[in-house]
């Protein structure tokens, strides 16, 4: 009885839904973070959605990046690759109904979901392939968001 009425208690001090003004920003900077990422090819936009200290760890690749200009420099390596007419290409699309963001007082948001990836060879079909879950911490910075750490896990292949 005693366990029940603290679970009770817990439930009802969690907030009941997520602050829509701080989802609509982090979701909208999620879009310009993965759009940057897999269908620009923007060096200077991308540093500018990173922090100096940025970190992510990646279930398959391990250890991506431990600071934002390394990041950058790989991402921008990548995105030139990329430029070649038979490269192929990627997008990511977060899955409806998965998001979810939650405050860190005095620094910004922490957001968590699920995503899917396509692939396509140079201007042919795109082809969904693959799913995963993230977190990723959001820094909120004088000049807009931030992401300062991702954690890119779960990955699965799509059939």
């Amino acid at each position: 009885m005693l366990l029940a009425a603290a679970l009770l208690l817990a439930f009802q001090s969690a907030p009941a839904s997520p602050d829509p003004a701080l989802l609509a920003e982090v979701k909208a900077a999620d879009a310009a973070l993965f759009e940057t990422f897999f269908e620009r090819c923007d060096p200077a936009r991308m540093a500018s959605l990173v922090t100096p200290d940025f970190e992510m760890y990646h279930d398959r690749d391990g250890v991506v990046a431990t600071s934002g200009e390394a990041f950058v420099a790989q991402y921008a390596k990548g995105c030139e690759a990329k430029k070649a007419p038979d490269a192929w290409r990627s997008r990511r699309a977060l899955l409806p109904g998965t998001l979810h963001v939650d405050p860190v007082p005095g620094f910004g948001a922490i957001e968590e979901g699920d995503h899917v990836f396509y692939e396509r060879k140079g201007d042919g079909p795109e082809k969904l392939v693959g799913k995963a879950h993230f977190v990723q911490l959001w820094k909120k910075a004088p000049d807009g968001w931030r992401v300062s750490r991702i954690l890119s896990y779960a990955h699965q292949a799509v059939e």
